[in-house]
């Protein structure tokens, strides 16, 4: 059996071991069998282990020097080349790929990567290799995705077989709907960040046959349509809620996190779509159809009253650590493992209170080692649990906690993510007002107490830039910045308009320069990992595996 397929087995039998045992009805958790899903407690175990176990990720990736979990790592990546966050760990070489190829500062000197190979490509195609599998960060995301995608294939070959309590039929397309929403998750986070990728309906293999992001995009998009169907088929409320209820761990069921009806998880599904759409398509090449097809997906997306799927920490630390479990919290308070980024700061209106909640000035910058990076030198900290502000009676929003249970992590699509693709769609169409009472609506509901802007725009390439600025605040440490870091270009090499001008940069001397430009020049789709091409080589006829950038 090829090595990864055996380290695929392993994960999704670990599904069956999600350590917070009182959620899970498994008989005997430390000899987990096949046999131990095919009854209904099993099937729900199996169901849940896979997708917050395997997939969205406890930790079940562990190799040589890698021990952190999906959200800590993975995730981290795109915050991290999205200009949120800055760092000078090395971990995976995250300082390196998260290092621009050069900064010019106010008084016009061009301040080099200092890393060799100087560039960030150069850096990740060097360390994209199978002997590097400790250290490659091309591995993670794709193997907690491929590890969900099978767990969920596993689920699907079984709930057909089993007995199931009360409106059976409701209850097994509970389930089916749930293993092709989680697939249809995996492989749109595939598709939008890997050059190309496996579709795979198999458990216990796999298959060479390589295709394009564009292919795993429909593929993505044609697992949310199972899902629709599979929901149509769910006509016992009772029994729908009572599966829902046990797939989800009790610990995430507050806030937004308590079970959806079917309604609000079709929205979800057409947020996820319009997601596909937006972030895998250049903000300059897409067409009026697409604009408008984003319209029509995110006008029945999530609603603010909606919930969402969304994750905790607690006690034990079952799905993430409170303190260390992801991007928020490495970033919050005086000694983060991540800093925030100062051109994250650039993009707050003045009097904004969500960064009088959230920020807190540091009596003298924070200077890393110059040798380790130069743009992640800041001079604020991100305030553990917020100040506790309020605009009027509402309370402000909080960015990132340490606090057990505190922090909602926010896995799939949003009300704010919803509304701001379709703002951004809008003021693409000739709706400007229409798209900047959107940006004001985000904006109450997150207590910034700014005065309105619709109406006091009509220039669209101002509300651009309004909306660009605002996509990064309120979706702020939720893995999105890539992405459209990415669509705008700025990640581009200078000669393809890439980079960053006008913003703050604090040197390694500590002077802080406000007229920078950055020239990112990254990867915009990642190469398949070396790790999965040495076990399991491109079939003849596969598309390319390799970005030709």
């Amino acid at each position: 059996m090829k090595k990864n397929k055996i380290l695929f087995i392993a994960l999704i039998f670990s599904g069956l071991l999600l350590s917070c045992k009182k959620q899970l009805d498994v008989k005997n958790p430390n000899q987990p069998t096949p046999a131990s899903a095919k009854t209904e407690s099993g099937i729900i175990a199996l169901s849940q282990g896979s997708v917050y176990f395997s997939g969205l990720g406890s930790g079940s990736l562990k190799y040589g020097g890698f021990n952190g979990s999906f959200w800590n790592d993975p995730v981290s990546y795109h915050d991290l080349m999205g200009d949120e966050i800055g760092v000078e760990a090395a971990n995976q070489f995250i300082n390196q790929f998260s290092c621009p190829d050069y900064v010019i500062l106010d008084n016009g000197s061009k301040v080099l990567n200092p890393q060799s190979p100087s560039q960030q490509i150069a850096l990740l195609r060097s360390v994209n290799t199978n002997a590097n599998v400790d250290n490659n960060p091309f591995y993670y995301e794709w193997g907690y995705m491929y590890a969900m995608i099978g767990g969920c294939n596993n689920i699907l070959s079984l709930v057909d077989g089993i007995t199931f309590s009360g409106s059976s039929e409701t209850r097994k397309n509970t389930i089916k709907a749930w293993a092709y929403w989680w697939k249809g998750y995996a492989y749109s986070r595939i598709g939008s960040f890997y050059y190309a990728g496996i579709i795979n309906d198999g458990f216990t293999t796999t298959n060479g046959n390589y295709v394009s992001k564009e292919k795993i995009i429909v593929e993505a998009n044609a697992n949310f349509d199972k899902c629709v169907v599979a929901l149509g088929a769910a006509s016992s409320d009772v029994d729908y809620t009572a599966i829902m209820g046990k797939m989800i761990p009790n610990f995430f069921q507050i806030g937004k996190g308590a079970p959806q009806t079917i309604d609000m998880w079709k929205r979800n599904i057409n947020t996820m779509k319009a997601r596909n759409l937006l972030v895998n398509t250049p903000s300059a090449t897409m067409t009026p159809a697409q604009w408008n097809q984003i319209i029509a997906l995110t006008t029945d997306g999530v609603k603010a009253s909606d919930n969402v799927f969304t994750g905790r920490s607690n006690t034990n630390s079952d799905f993430m650590g409170a303190s260390s479990g992801c991007t928020a919290a490495l970033t919050v308070g005086s000694e983060p493992g991540y800093r925030v980024s100062e051109r994250l700061v650039n993009d707050f209106r003045p009097n904004d209170l969500r960064f009088a909640n959230n920020f807190q000035k540091k009596v003298d910058p924070w200077i890393g080692n110059s040798d380790r990076g130069i743009i992640f030198n800041t001079r604020y900290d991100v305030v553990d649990g917020g100040n506790g502000l309020k605009d009027g009676t509402n309370d402000v929003v909080v960015f990132g906690t340490k606090a057990i249970g505190q922090y909602e992590l926010y896995i799939a699509g949003t009300y704010e993510e919803n509304t701001m693709m379709l703002a951004e769609a809008k003021i693409h169409t000739g709706d400007v007002n229409g798209g900047l009472n959107l940006i004001d609506e985000v904006r109450h509901s997150q207590g910034a107490g700014l005065a309105p802007i619709a109406g006091t725009i009509t220039d669209p390439v101002v509300a651009e830039k309004e909306l660009r600025s605002e996509r990064r605040i309120c979706l702020v440490f939720r893995g999105m910045s890539f992405y459209d870091a990415r669509r705008w270009g700025v990640i581009n090499a200078e000669a393809n308009g890439g980079g960053v001008k006008n913003v703050t940069v604090v040197d390694k001397d500590g002077k802080v320069n406000t007229n920078a430009t950055i020239i990112f020049n990254y990867l915009d789709y990642w190469d398949v990992p070396d790790n999965e091409l040495v076990y399991n080589p491109a079939a003849t006829g596969s598309d390319p595996v390799k970005n030709p950038k």
